[in-house]
């Protein structure tokens, strides 16, 4: 492979140009095509972007010979349909989370990337942040000793998509994104943790979802708002660790938890990262000089750099610059959680693992559905 990724895009909606003005950073990719179901979309990226090819039909782009990795940013339940005919296709992956909107799905795409022998990855930008990293350096140096608690927390005071006034009604839409705060926020900071822990197998799963607060009224209409505004789970993990999950878009509070680790010998405490532990028997807590370290480590390791977001270490794992983390394989284990949070919500008890696999059906649809526009 050359010392340039040429890339190819699938949706050039809000996020896929997050991922495209992530892309113009990194000397090391190319996007050479664009696909999208709105011809004005792809016209306003291709000159954003500099982007020389645009496709009405996403199979057009993948059939192309000119690109090494494609990127999939639609909603989440063509998620797994686009991905599948993509690495079918020879492409390499690198697919907006969640996964796909159920553990079926997502289980799909993982065989079909072992299948094909192409790679795949979700985007998941919280495992490459500076306190994750740094977390992440003081679990494995063996400095929290053995860990039996987590919790991952993710919180808005209201801001719910469209119906709090911004992003598109196809966000709380189950029938096209599968799920609300806990695909939206909550994989994101599940997934980290799993990163953390070193991705322990997922044991049994019980949980709950709410949709209480008001909202506008023609919003909930336009948009069929039929997610959850809060999840909540428990798992049990491997090892005998312990893990809950705390997600919310809107709810009466200040958002004052954070996510942690919790171990014999130590805890941490995410967003400011801080270590907790205990010095000639006085508790101890801990804060760091992250900007510093950073500093130092990209100037003495340089392999650092590949590190520095997801798009990032994509690029350098094609490249061989460093080895690819297993960020499916987090987003795996996160589907399955996440799906049997709702299993459980809806059943009223705890689920196995092994159940959530077995009960879990796809939701995928046809990738050519056109969004909903308001106004």
């Amino acid at each position: 492979m050359s010392e340039k990724i040429r890339v190819g895009m699938i949706g050039a909606g809000q996020i896929a140009n997050s991922h495209m003005k992530r892309y113009q950073d990194i000397p090391e990719a190319e996007i050479v095509a664009v696909s999208d179901l709105f011809p004005e979309k792809m016209a306003k990226a291709q000159a954003t972007y500099g982007i020389p090819n645009a496709h009405d039909d996403f199979k057009d782009l993948l059939a192309r010979d000119d690109i090494d990795s494609v990127d999939v940013c639609v909603h989440n339940n063509k998620h797994a349909p686009i991905t599948i005919a993509a690495l079918e296709a020879g492409k390499n992956v690198y697919c907006e989370k969640p996964m796909a909107g159920t553990y079926r799905d997502a289980a799909d795409m993982a065989a079909a990337a072992e299948a094909s022998g192409r790679k795949l990855n979700i985007q998941m930008n919280t495992v490459f942040s500076q306190e994750s990293l740094a977390a992440k350096r003081l679990i494995d140096d063996g400095n929290l000793g053995k860990l039996y608690y987590a919790r991952s927390f993710g919180y808005r005071r209201r801001g719910r998509p469209f119906v709090d006034g911004y992003g598109t009604a196809n966000f709380v839409d189950k029938t096209i994104c599968a799920g609300g705060a806990l695909f939206d926020m909550g994989i994101y900071h599940i997934a980290n943790i799993m990163f953390l822990l070193d991705n322990p197998e997922v044991l049994t799963v019980t949980g709950t979802t709410h949709q209480e607060l008001d909202m506008y009224e023609d919003r909930r209409e336009f948009s069929n708002f039929s997610v959850e505004e809060m999840g909540l789970g428990w798992a049990r993990l491997a090892g005998g660790i312990s893990f809950d999950i705390e997600e919310t878009w809107a709810v009466h509070h200040d958002g004052s938890e954070a996510s942690k680790v919790c171990g014999s010998k130590g805890g941490i405490k995410l967003n400011p990262l801080t270590y907790f532990s205990s010095l000639s028997d006085m508790p101890m807590s801990s804060t760091f000089d992250l900007k510093g370290s950073n500093t130092r480590w990209h100037s003495c390791f340089p392999e650092t750099a590949w590190y520095d977001s997801s798009q990032k270490h994509w690029i350098g794992a094609l490249l061989g610059k460093v080895p690819l983390l297993p960020c499916a394989e987090y987003a795996l284990n996160t589907a399955l959680i996440s799906e049997g949070i709702f299993m459980s919500a809806k059943l009223g008890r705890e689920l196995s693992a092994d159940e959530i696999r077995e009960k879990s059906v796809s939701t995928a649809i046809d990738p050519y559905t056109p969004e909903k526009v308001w106004g």
